[in-house]
């Protein structure tokens, strides 16, 4: 099984104060290192007031959880472990992330309690998890199995192996405004989308998958805005390979940002393509069912200077505010 290649970056928000987002990616796809990405958006408002320890939070139990049960599945194949992965992923994993999730949170709220009155009312245990308040979506891939999980806004978008883009946890309805799904709610286990794909052979396995937060597709006019970015995307991989895609993700962050007004964060893996034995030719039409930039846009000569970057057309962004600061926040 040929190993995953990641690539990943964050931007701030045009204006915010710190960047609410948070982003990993650990692994390599095999057996026994499974893949494990995971990307979290902290809701940024006065009420949420700690949600970038939340994001942070987040994605630091689901790796952790993700890993584990992407090691348990080396044996999927077995007489029903699929049936029983399946159920424990669409059940269980949600609960224990939850409960991992509001465990690190209570504990830093413990840790770090504000300074108030003697006589103050101690606040909910909801109170308290609502500082912390984050989306999040996550995923983990070994060579038999994709499986990923949604809770709130952001964009989980996969090329299949035929080239078709899919995006699997997309909502029946988009959130209206800023509301969204979120960690601290009531009974957030509930709230967690799952994606089940078992990958009975290697050649069947995706190409590319990409997890960002909702800061990207918000700095397109329309859904098929960001479509196209993604198809883009694939293309420049399959052309460039993702050295150079890597170099280039942090302005194509910023430049998302600077329409969306939003911290803007992606992690993304891409399966290096199969080698073509000599005297062999190679395989007609994969680079444009990935969607190369050419075929994914207008010309580069017919986009302003500052849209020419992308992977995908830019002439269907929102307007949007000044630069953004492109290092990651590490503040504790």
């Amino acid at each position: 099984m040929r190993r995953w290649e990641t690539l990943a970056g964050s931007v701030q928000g045009v204006g915010k104060r710190r960047n609410q987002d948070w982003y990993d990616c650990r692994g390599t796809g095999s057996g026994e290192d499974p893949l494990v990405l995971a990307v979290a958006d902290g809701h940024g408002s006065a009420v949420h007031a700690r949600s970038e320890l939340g994001a942070r939070f987040a994605v630091d139990r689901f790796l952790a959880l993700a890993d584990g049960f992407g090691r348990a599945a080396h044996d999927c194949h077995g007489p029903g472990r699929l049936t029983r992965l399946m159920t424990y992923a669409r059940d269980d994993f949600p609960r224990a992330l939850v409960h991992e999730w509001r465990q690190a949170a209570l504990g830093h709220w413990d840790r770090h309690r504000p300074v108030v009155e003697e006589a103050a009312r101690e606040p909910e245990t909801a109170e308290k998890l609502l500082l912390y308040g984050t989306t999040l979506i996550g995923a983990v891939l070994t060579p038999w199995l994709f499986v990923a999980w949604q809770i709130g806004d952001g964009d989980l978008a996969v090329i299949e192996h035929d080239g078709a883009l899919r995006r699997p946890l997309a909502p029946a309805e988009e959130d209206l405004g800023d509301e969204t799904e979120s960690l601290c709610g009531r009974e957030a286990w509930r709230a967690m989308r799952m994606h089940w794909a078992p990958v009975f052979e290697e050649a069947r396995a995706p190409r590319l998958v990409v997890l960002s937060t909702d800061g990207l597709s918000k700095s397109f006019a329309s859904a098929g805005g960001y479509r196209e970015f993604v198809t883009g995307l694939a293309g420049r991989l399959a052309e460039e390979g993702s050295a150079g895609v890597r170099t280039a993700l942090p302005d194509w962050l910023a430049q998302a940002s600077r329409y969306s007004g939003d911290d803007t964060t992606l992690a993304a893996a891409v399966r290096p393509a199969a080698p073509v034995p000599s005297g062999l030719p190679e395989p007609t039409g994969s680079p444009e069912q990935a969607g190369s930039p050419e075929q994914a846009g207008p010309p580069e000569q017919a986009r302003p200077p500052e849209q020419a970057a992308g992977p995908g057309p830019a002439d269907g962004r929102r307007t949007g505010g000044i630069d953004a600061d492109t290092e990651r926040e590490t503040e504790t």
